[in-house]
């Protein structure tokens, strides 16, 4: 009987296996999520009211913020009215208000109607999308800023983090649209990512999202920036000549107490590849840093057991019992990914002699290419000089070139410390190879 999947299912099957432990770990958690609002006229704008409303049955909170930068543009240009920015920052005088307001609502109803039709094509049984929109937002004037009045431009005096928070304790999804309102009475127009930003600052939300057409960041050679921790972001800041908004949003949100920002193109299916895999495909930014290097613990076993058993059935390592892992845990290293245990190795000095042996070493097949190997291994030669040890070693059967890659070089065995070479497996023959450290 053939037990093989087609290749669309078992590329289903492993995605879903993969998007499991993150569904668990977001559900009960609240997002702010930016739409900006090109995004609404787009071809992709129904998925991403589909991903969305995924997000809402997987438990999350969701409030969504959406922009109306571009509707508001051509309202304005279809009126013969000329659009007036500072910075990033519209002046609205009272025509502009009234065709700002009139966005709004547009985007606001477009949006209810596309997460009514989501709705409807749900499972059967699925119960009805509660979505609530209100007047969640006390705004200022804006002011005059090098001279400019902003007139009915504003900014986030207060947001009702107690009215947000009882809505969603009973809605699916609370809708805030870019318009603030006074004490007085008055209605401000206002910047959509300030106010998604201000809002997830308020409610101490687990994550941003920033959705919007110039998306994820990109390094000096054009390739995908994956993640920034808040000292980068904020040097990156430093250097730009016109900052981007999306990355001072993300630092801002990150110095006042969200966990994750992340900046995405709202292409078909981004959201979810973002949230439900390891790697995403925008920029994350967060004040704690995605891959982290650290001393592994009794927890790390099973991830460990998991990276070394494959190379242990192939022979290409010595098999370590669960046993005999858990009474050696500390000297080992582990490389962990947002989670999930990537790349493994342990370090097993010879102090008499001067001496550690590197051994166990594993990376997960999928990230053999992220440097993480070579990141680990410096990291062990860095522990081993501050125990002021002056040589390093490994026993190889498979891995000499890229061992040799990193350093070591071919030595004998007389040269290993002799309680170590009293353990020589003479039927493995392995390799040795040797660093100074000197």
């Amino acid at each position: 009987m053939d037990h093989q999947l087609q290749p669309d299912a078992a590329v289903f099957v492993r995605f879903m296996r993969e998007a499991s432990p993150y569904m668990r770990a977001h559900r009960g958690h609240t997002f702010v999520v930016y739409v900006a609002g090109e995004l609404v006229a787009e071809g992709a704008f129904p998925q991403l009211i589909q991903d969305l409303t995924l997000l809402a049955g997987v438990g999350v909170r969701l409030v969504v913020v959406h922009g109306t930068r571009s509707q508001l543009v051509q309202r304005l240009a279809e009126a013969g009215l000329e659009t007036v920015l500072k910075g990033h920052l519209r002046v609205t005088d009272a025509a502009t208000l009234a065709h700002a307001k009139d966005a709004a609502a547009a985007v606001r109803y477009s949006m209810e109607a596309q997460f009514a039709h989501a709705t409807r094509v749900r499972p059967l049984g699925a119960s009805p999308l509660r979505i609530v929109s209100g007047n969640h937002v006390t705004a200022r004037p804006a002011g005059i800023i090098d001279g400019v009045d902003l007139q009915f431009t504003g900014e986030i005096r207060r947001v009702d983090t107690a009215a947000l928070q009882a809505q969603l304790q009973v809605v699916d999804v609370v809708l805030i649209s870019p318009l603030g309102y006074s004490p007085t009475g008055e209605t401000f127009s206002l910047n959509a990512m300030d106010l998604a930003t201000e809002v997830a600052i308020a409610l101490k939300a687990a994550k941003l999202i920033l959705l919007s057409p110039s998306g994820a960041l990109l390094d000096e050679h054009g390739a995908l920036l994956r993640q920034l921790t808040l000292r980068e972001a904020r040097e990156r800041l430093r250097e730009s000549i016109n900052p981007n908004q999306g990355l001072a949003s993300a630092a801002r949100a990150c110095q006042f107490g969200v966990g994750r920002v992340h900046l995405l193109e709202a292409t078909d299916g981004a959201l979810l590849l973002e949230l439900f895999s390891r790697d995403g495909v925008g920029t994350l930014v967060s004040d704690t840093p995605f891959d982290q290097i650290r001393q592994a613990t009794i927890e790390d076993v099973g991830g460990i057991l998991d990276l070394i058993e494959p190379l242990e059935a192939s022979g290409v390592l010595v098999k370590r019992s669960r046993e005999k892992l858990e009474t050696e845990i500390d000297h080992f290293m582990v490389v962990v990914r947002d989670g999930a245990t990537v790349a493994c190795a342990g370090l097993y000095p010879y102090v008499e002699s001067g001496m550690a042996e590197i051994a166990g070493v594993a990376v997960d097949p999928a990230y053999r290419r992220h440097g993480f190997g070579k990141w680990l291994m410096g990291a062990l030669e860095t522990r081993a000089r501050a125990a002021g040890l002056s040589k390093i070693f490994v026993l190889t059967t498979q891995a000499h070139h890229w061992f040799m890659e990193l350093g070591y070089l071919p030595h004998t065995l007389d040269e290993l410390p002799g309680e170590r070479r009293a353990l020589y497996n003479f039927q493995r023959n392995s390799q040795v190879l040797l660093k100074s450290l000197l």
